[in-house]
């Protein structure tokens, strides 16, 4: 270790005892009694030291007031160099600076709020928009386009965006319009698979719903399937009972509102009543004699009784 280093790390005396003048340095750049204690000094270099002083002010938490002062070569008198408002190893942060694009979680966005999307997105890849040639195993390919002018069929000399009106019936663009090919950009493979493992995540097999369910989706009548390669393994829950309602949900998912998993029986319905219209029942005008409570007695009897 050289002797300019061990001059270095050995604090200057004359800067070492400039305490008064660093705390009135301080005062004078904080607020009145926001200066706490000296709280030890560092040497930066030759004769050059730094201060330490207990920061006071509310929300600064363990930061503190750090005052420089430095003296020339062969000076008697001690200079300020700075004054700043540094955090200490115990300090109050705030959380380390990140990007909106990797601040961004699914539910953030609200009505109004627009969410670029990168040029280089690698969930995205060009996709067919009637401006440039159509790739060899494109749906309208040059084999196509001949097609179509063999069928008279018209074909547009420019970029679909460029025209006066609509792309007729029977041309490139109008084809590419049928089969959703004229959008800028379309998902990629890698876009494709990181859909594919959020909702799986999400309705999925492996969820505590699908395992205590008692049949997968596939076999349920509420399952409305989807287009393209993803309709394979998802498609989407129709049943307004079911917690993925209107979610894309795997094949193999399930819950307890399987179209199949307990169907009700019909109730019984009672045989319906036979009606006999060929047979007369009579009904008597007058209740029998014998129909009621007290019988009725010859006339002798009812004397004995006093009736008249």
């Amino acid at each position: 270790m050289s002797a300019a280093t061990t001059r270095s790390r050995t604090p200057d005396r004359l800067c070492a005892e400039a305490v008064d003048l660093a705390r009135s340095a301080a005062e004078e750049a904080a607020a009145p009694g926001v200066v706490g204690e000296h709280a030890g000094l560092a040497s930066e270099g030759d004769r050059v030291v730094t201060h330490f002083f207990e920061c006071k002010e509310l929300g600064y938490r363990g930061w503190r007031w750090a005052v420089t002062v430095a003296r020339a070569s062969r000076a008697k008198f001690v200079t300020l160099d700075e004054v700043v408002l540094l955090p200490g190893p115990d300090a109050l942060l705030a959380p380390e600076w990140v990007p909106w694009s990797e601040r961004l979680r699914p539910g953030d966005m609200g009505p109004g709020d627009l969410l670029p999307t990168d040029a280089e997105d690698l969930r995205l890849e060009p996709g067919y928009s009637g401006e440039d040639e159509p790739v060899p195993s494109a749906a309208v390919s040059h084999e196509m386009a001949e097609l179509v002018e063999a069928e008279d069929a018209e074909v547009t000399a420019g970029a679909p965006a460029n025209l006066p009106a609509a792309p007729s019936r029977g041309s490139i663009a109008a084809v590419a319009e049928e089969l959703g090919m004229r959008r800028a950009r379309v998902l990629s493979r890698y876009g494709l698979h990181i859909a594919a493992d959020r909702w799986e995540e999400s309705y999925g097999a492996k969820t505590p719903m699908a395992q205590a369910a008692p049949a997968s989706c596939v076999t349920c009548g509420f399952l409305a399937p989807i287009g393209g390669s993803l309709g394979q393994a998802f498609g989407v829950c129709a049943n307004e009972f079911s917690p993925a309602d209107g979610r894309v949900v795997s094949l193999t998912y399930g819950c307890g509102g399987h179209s199949e998993a307990a169907v009700m029986p019909k109730p019984p319905r009672p045989a319906p009543p036979v009606i006999d219209e060929t047979r007369v029942d009579p009904f008597p005008l007058r209740p029998a004699a014998d129909s009621g409570s007290v019988s009725v007695g010859v006339d002798g009897d009812a004397a004995e009784l006093g009736h008249s």
